[in-house]
């Protein structure tokens, strides 16, 4: 039996280049451009660019993105190489827009969680090709 491919991405990002976030999401677009239900894709690219942007500001440092398809969803990673662990924290009343990527990927991924590396940590979600059903409201 032959074994199928897993659609993937791996990209290295560069901290002093401006156009990192921008190439994240045209790349991961591309690898999505047939996955889950409309509107899937647009939130997986939301997430990984959070992510990326968090990793590239706040390390200092470059960062490897990294993206699986496989049968049960997809799976975002993003690579760093600083060892300091990331901290949600909702924005304060005047920022304008720091401090939300990890409350958006709190609240829109199925999962999400820190892996510690010898040296950095990957901050990862997944997502299903489909959004679940909402609860019914007792």
């Amino acid at each position: 039996m032959e074994r199928q491919a897993v659609p993937h991405l791996r990209r290295r990002l560069g901290r002093e280049d401006p156009r990192a976030v921008p190439e994240a999401r045209r790349a991961l677009r591309e690898l999505l451009r047939h996955w889950g239900k409309p509107g899937r894709s647009q939130t997986a690219e939301l997430l990984a660019s959070e992510l990326v942007t968090n990793a590239l500001v706040h390390t200092g440092d470059d960062a490897v993105l990294t993206a699986a398809v496989g049968p049960r969803g997809l799976r975002v990673e993003v690579r760093d190489f600083a060892g300091a662990p990331p901290r949600p924290r909702p924005a304060g009343p005047h920022e304008d827009t720091g401090g939300r990527g990890l409350v958006l990927v709190r609240s829109l991924a199925g999962s999400w969680g820190v892996r510690r590396h010898p040296v950095g940590k990957s901050v990862w979600f997944e997502l299903d090709p489909e959004e679940p059903e909402p609860e019914p409201a007792p």
